[in-house]
């Protein structure tokens, strides 16, 4: 029982190790008579692929993807979607002399204890590599709820935070996100953003980061009050991202420190048409969409291999030391950008579905 699917009726199982010879994965629930391409899977798919800058890792891997059944005559036949990526830049031996050594904050002493089996190529199936699976599914449910809701829905996520270093979301630019290999939305801090994590990586080691990811286009109704909260599945899903240790929904923790004035969302209506003051709910109110903007911001640690010697134990319970070599992001936060964006549309696409059923059976 090892969990490797998430979604209700919308839903997607991954499979694959990051040394092994191909990952991929299977989406099933996905509605027939939907046009789809491997180019239109491959766009989201750049966007989290290593070895694009120097402020991620430099495997050098095409994440190409190859649809293998579900799509006939370039439209989605309501069967599974099958999906593989090769993987190509493998480097196993870069592990080698850490391949009975847990990495401090890594995952690996965990796995190791609970299956008794240690791959060490990269984590194994532990591996970040995994997500390339998720955002593939994620581009079809992009294409699903682009196809049901219209062309204003739309999903964007960016860096916030940069270790130490925030930015001011109210310069927060769209088109300047998909410019900048940082995903910074705010212009007036990416010099130094890129300073700072350029220091980070001379001197080998890691910072964590904030992503935020904003929904737009999302009509009224969709998730449940108690068990299937909006909100719930969407926390779900973020926490599922490997590295991901906190997740806020609008202003969420902050909301701890707000007066019952400051956190409420005055509403007014003229004519037809609703409109929220502000929007510390983040478009979910008792776990249901209000049709506001759907806001969502979690926090990655540090990447946990880095140069700097740490102390730990080897798999055998001996105290030893250990510093990792090889290829290894800096700030792994930079490319969980389109990974936060892909659950966003798997988690809303399911509750769009869900919510079909129940209430325009």
């Amino acid at each position: 029982m090892s969990f490797n699917t998430f979604g209700k009726l919308f839903r997607f199982t991954t499979w694959g190790e990051s040394h092994g010879p191909a990952i991929g994965c299977v989406v099933d629930g996905c509605p027939p008579n939907i046009a789809i391409k491997e180019q239109d899977i491959q766009i989201d798919l750049n966007k989290r692929k290593p070895g694009q800058s120097k402020f991620t890792t430099q495997r050098k891997e095409d994440d190409k993807v190859h649809i293998l059944s579900g799509v006939f005559e370039g439209k989605t036949t309501g069967t599974p979607i099958s999906m593989i990526i090769y993987n190509q830049d493998m480097r196993s031996r870069d592990y080698e002399t850490i391949k009975n050594k847990f990495r401090p904050g890594h995952a690996d002493f965990t796995y190791f204890k609970k299956y008794g089996v240690r791959d060490y190529r990269g984590g194994g199936r532990q591996s970040a590599r995994e997500t390339a699976s998720r955002v593939a599914a994620g581009a079809i449910a992009k294409k699903v709820l682009r196809n049901k809701i219209g062309k204003k829905y739309k999903v964007i996520g960016a860096v916030t935070q940069l270790g130490i270093l925030g930015c001011n979301q109210k310069n927060w630019n769209d088109d300047y996100i998909k410019k900048n290999s940082l995903f910074c939305p705010d212009k007036s801090i990416i010099k130094l953003w890129e300073k700072y994590l350029l220091s980070i990586r001379k001197a080998g080691s890691s910072c964590g980061a904030i992503i935020e990811v904003r929904a737009r286009g999302i009509p009224v109704g969709l998730g449940a009050p108690i068990y299937s909260k909006l909100d719930m599945d969407l926390a779900a899903a973020m926490m599922s991202i490997n590295a991901v240790k906190g997740v806020n929904i609008g202003s969420g923790m902050n909301s701890a420190q707000l007066t019952g004035e400051e956190n409420s969302d005055e509403i007014s209506q003229k004519g037809k048409k609703i409109k929220f003051e502000t929007n510390n709910a983040g478009g979910i109110l008792g776990g249901i969409s209000s049709g506001q903007e759907i806001r969502v911001s979690f926090a990655v640690k540090p990447t946990s291999s880095i140069l700097t010697s740490r102390r730990t134990i080897d798999k055998f319970g001996k105290n030893t030391s250990i510093s990792v070599k090889g290829r290894h992001d800096p700030c792994v936060g930079i490319r969980a950008v389109p990974i936060g964006e892909a659950m966003m549309n798997c988690v809303l696409l399911d509750h769009l579905l869900m919510n079909n059923a129940q209430c325009k059976f």
